[in-house]
């Protein structure tokens, strides 16, 4: 049979082209072809953020979410982003959580590749920005308005 090129082929198309060469050899023949490397990532707000590596090629969003270790209690349950590319061009979907017409479509199977961003929410973005030393200047600030103002009453 020789080698058979089947890079850029759809599943389907590889299948079919490669059943069809080893017709030639054999009656009726069946080709299973599985992804070795089917991997997706989750970003965000998730307990365990990363990039999965899944056995079988089947997961959908919850399950995903779930091997990420679900979202945090600052993860946006209403603005879900799915990066999903196709034909070489990025697809952007938001998907909620908390929607009910939108847990039918959080069960569709994620492919190859797919990124699922979780969004802080606005207490976790508000948080990021606060500065950890303002508790220190605050402080400093009390202490010295406090040793002006002992100094003031001492020299009057």
């Amino acid at each position: 049979m020789g080698k058979v090129k089947i890079g850029g082929l759809t599943r389907q198309e590889a299948t079919d082209l490669l059943e069809s060469k080893i017709s030639d050899y054999v009656k009726e023949p069946l080709v299973n072809i599985r992804i070795t490397n089917f991997t997706i990532s989750v970003l965000g707000e998730v307990n365990d953020p990363g990039s999965f590596i899944i056995q079988d090629e089947k997961v959908t969003l919850a399950e995903a979410l779930g091997m990420a270790g679900d979202l945090t209690i600052y993860g946006k349950r209403d603005n879900i982003l799915l990066v999903r590319e196709i034909e070489g061009i990025k697809k952007f979907s938001i998907i909620n959580l908390t929607s009910v017409r939108s847990l039918s479509a959080s069960t569709f199977g994620l492919k190859q590749n797919d990124i699922i961003y979780v969004e802080p929410n606005n207490a976790k973005a508000r948080q990021s920005t606060y500065n950890q030393n303002n508790n220190v200047l605050i402080s400093a600030i009390g202490t010295l308005t406090s040793v002006a103002a002992l100094i003031i009453s001492l020299n009057n």
